[in-house]
């Protein structure tokens, strides 16, 4: 979980991810939507892979991101359940007599 949050705690990487919500796209796609080096969008990639919310595929010369919803959501479950603040059960409420 902890590598989720560092991931997130980064807002190029995050906005990353708001992109892919659209649907799979290429590293240089992603990449021209920021001005940094492509270096650097690189390590960003790492940085989403070994968080495990991204997978990318080899399509001839480039790399096709798609988002990993489905981590993301048991990390944030995961941090909520944490605190104690998952969804259990209300224990019903019981009825004064008058």
């Amino acid at each position: 979980m902890s590598q989720v949050f560092k991931a997130l705690s980064d807002p190029t990487r995050r906005q990353v991810l708001q992109l892919l919500r659209k649907g799979p796209m290429s590293a240089g796609e992603l990449s021209d939507q920021f001005d940094v080096s492509k270096p650097t969008m690189s390590a960003h990639f790492a940085v989403l892979k070994e968080a495990d919310l991204v997978h990318a595929e080899k399509a001839g010369k480039s790399i096709i991101y798609h988002l990993k919803l489905s981590v993301l959501e048991e990390a944030l479950l995961g941090f909520v359940d944490s605190f104690g603040l998952g969804a259990e059960p209300r224990a019903p409420r019981r009825e004064t007599a008058r």
